[in-house]
């Protein structure tokens, strides 16, 4: 009778898992979406491309602003509560934002957005991360990340099924936020209590528990907005056609979505430490190839294995985070993942691109190496002590 009882709960526990990865799955092709679609309609009306990535940031910067007053939300209004009327604000922002359609209105109205599904991103994150089995937690942070990578990938296929012009798009882009919320209110009963009062941390608070994996969460970030945004511009400096580039860039999303769930089962044979100084380590000797190969047929496994085991740096890190801290703290813990992702999201393309303006395209693998290096150091140095 305990057996049977013990495998209703693991039944339980598995389809809670699987309702909250449905909810972010949608969340990510809602946001996959509305990236390049506000894009494509800002080129339409005539606006500069640096107001475009102006306009482009502000998300990202919700993100950051919102990301220190998680825990507090979750604590007073519970993280259910919050999650789901941060699903329902986001259809209703994005509605805003098709129906406006002028370029400043969009400016508070993108930093909105990124203010209300910041919470919904994180919450739901806390709680995969909670309800997977310690045994099984490398396997299911793996398939985790392959979906929500996935997910963002599938958002501009959607614009070739619905275009991009009139309310088709924006429909597509709220009725997925709106089935976010109806995935998220369907397993809201199996969820565990991640918000419990008790000893509270801040985002800034937990810092100095987990300053590695923060900085983990910086270098992840910025190599990925980094080479999505730069790869382009360092192909044009070899003669390389944008269609070849474009596809470089399509493989190494591949290789992202791809490696995450074997790399998830070597942390559990292993550590998520060894297997993230290990993504360090191939992520730099990438760096180092990218130049040499750029022009060989070779670049096409390296940019693979190189998009793999770069963001394998991310998700390594989530798995440690999940190892390590629970309850209100994992909710501060993961609210600073989400801010540290903004800051590396924000700060490392212009770094980047500053760096190809006085060294040239070199500039790039120099720059994303020396990040990766410092990180590889920190981590050896502080092993064990963050």
């Amino acid at each position: 009778m305990a057996g049977a009882d013990s495998e209703t709960d693991e039944g339980i526990q598995w389809a809670a898992i699987t309702g909250v990865i449905a909810t972010v799955s949608v969340f990510a092709i809602a946001q996959g979406l509305s990236y390049p679609l506000l894009s494509f309609i800002l080129q339409r009306q005539g606006v500069s491309p640096a107001m475009i990535g102006l306009s482009a940031a502000m998300t990202p910067v919700g993100f950051i602003l919102s990301s220190p007053l998680i825990p507090a939300l979750a604590r007073r209004f519970g993280a259910g509560r919050s999650a789901l009327t941060c699903a329902a604000l986001s259809a209703v922002v994005l509605a805003l934002i098709g129906w406006t359609q002028d370029v400043y209105l969009w400016f508070p109205l993108r930093f909105l957005i990124g203010v209300v599904t910041n919470p919904l991103y994180v919450l739901s994150e806390i709680w995969v991360i909670a309800l997977a089995p310690p045994a099984r937690r490398g396997r299911v942070m793996g398939v985790y990340s392959t979906i929500i990578s996935a997910g963002f990938a599938a958002g501009p296929l959607c614009l070739l099924a619905v275009g991009t012009e009139g309310w088709p798009p924006f429909l597509v882009g709220i009725s997925a936020f709106v089935l976010c919320g109806v995935c998220l209110a369907s397993v809201l009963p199996r969820l565990p209590k991640v918000d419990e009062a008790g000893h509270r941390v801040s985002v800034l608070g937990f810092v100095p528990l987990a300053w590695l994996l923060l900085f983990s969460v910086i270098v992840a970030a910025g190599f990925e907005q980094a080479s999505l945004a730069l790869l382009p511009v360092y192909g044009t400096h070899y003669g390389i056609a944008e269609i070849r580039m474009s596809a470089l860039l399509s493989v190494m999303i591949a290789g992202n979505i791809a490696m995450q769930v074997p790399l998830g089962l070597l942390a559990e044979r292993l550590t998520a430490r060894s297997v993230r100084l290990v993504c360090i380590a191939i992520t730099i000797l990438g760096c180092m190839l990218l130049p040499l190969l750029i022009e060989t047929p070779l670049i096409w496994p390296m940019i693979f294995v190189w998009g793999a085991v770069s963001y394998g740096i991310y998700t390594m890190s989530i798995i440690e985070l999940g190892e390590r801290f629970s309850g209100s703290t994992l909710i501060a813990g993961n609210a600073a993942f989400s801010l540290m992702w903004g800051v590396g999201g924000i700060s490392m393309p212009p770094l980047a691109g500053s760096a190809m303006d006085v060294l040239g395209a070199g500039g790039l693998p120099i720059t994303l190496g020396l990040l990766c290096l410092a990180l590889a150091l920190a981590s050896v140095v502080g092993r064990g002590k963050a």
